[in-house]
């Protein structure tokens, strides 16, 4: 099955207000930036996204979040955003903060079709008994908060029962892909690229190099093409386009 499709406005056409997204990458690396402008011109709102991060001001998801089209986010590090922050504090975003390797975990869970897991992260803290500021009011009292999650005894220990993630549609960037939809992924880019596509009811992967099915060996397949539905080929102006966070150099010694 040739799961190419034209473009990235051609990939995102049945994305609607109020979708649940999974976006892929971390920090700016290895993020679906054409598919994430691609939703930006098509203008839907409401959003409701879980991804490790929230891009930058002006790069990434902070384009759409700049837009106040994301209603919601489910991250774990939102610290290069100020935006994001202005938004959370002022009432106008919701966002739950988790554990970043039990959002990975939620998020293959999702995929893997489990339901839910117990894990030591977060217990004896706020993850576990709940009351972290989901959302404030506009005098900054706090609006929502999480709740309090089913903590289990095992061998002993205590563990916290988290909730596995699916969304509507999973975003995602690979380096290489086929038209039947598998994926390689380089280096640090295969962080939360794969664990979003499995979580997304509907795929879609944009990708460095489209080639033909069969030219990648079995073997150096990160994710199997039946979790994506949809890919797109980028251009190689924008298989380019990548940036980073924050630069930080020193002189050269002589």
């Amino acid at each position: 099955m040739d799961k190419v499709v034209p473009s990235a406005a051609d990939a995102v056409a049945d994305i609607a207000d109020n979708a649940s997204l999974a976006v892929g990458g971390f920090g700016l690396c290895g993020i679906p930036s054409v598919l994430i402008q691609a939703l930006l011109a098509k203008g839907v709102t409401g959003l409701d996204v879980a991804s490790n991060n929230c891009g930058v001001d002006d790069w990434g998801l902070g384009l759409l979040l700049r837009e106040k089209r994301i209603a919601r986010m489910t991250s774990s590090y939102v610290g290069e955003n100020k935006e994001f922050a202005r938004q959370y504090l002022s009432g106008e975003l919701e966002v739950e903060l988790t554990p970043q390797g039990t959002l990975a975990e939620r998020l293959r869970a999702g995929g893997a079709g489990i339901p839910a897991f117990f894990t030591r992260t977060g217990v004896g803290t706020q993850v576990a008994d709940g009351g972290v500021p989901w959302r404030y009011d506009d005098a900054g009292n706090v609006a929502i908060a999480s709740p309090p999650k089913e903590v289990r005894e095992f061998d002993g220990l205590d563990y916290v029962l988290e909730h596995s993630i699916t969304t509507d549609f999973g975003l995602v960037r690979a380096w290489k892909g086929d038209r039947h939809g598998n994926l390689v992924f380089r280096d640090s880019a295969q962080n939360f690229n794969p664990l979003c596509a499995m979580a997304g009811r509907v795929s879609i992967a944009e990708v460095e190099e489209l080639v033909e099915p069969g030219e990648l060996a079995a073997g150096e397949i990160h994710l199997p093409g039946i979790f994506v539905q949809r890919v797109v080929a980028l251009t190689p102006e924008q298989a380019a386009e990548k940036r980073i966070e924050r630069r930080t150099v020193r002189t050269k010694e002589a």
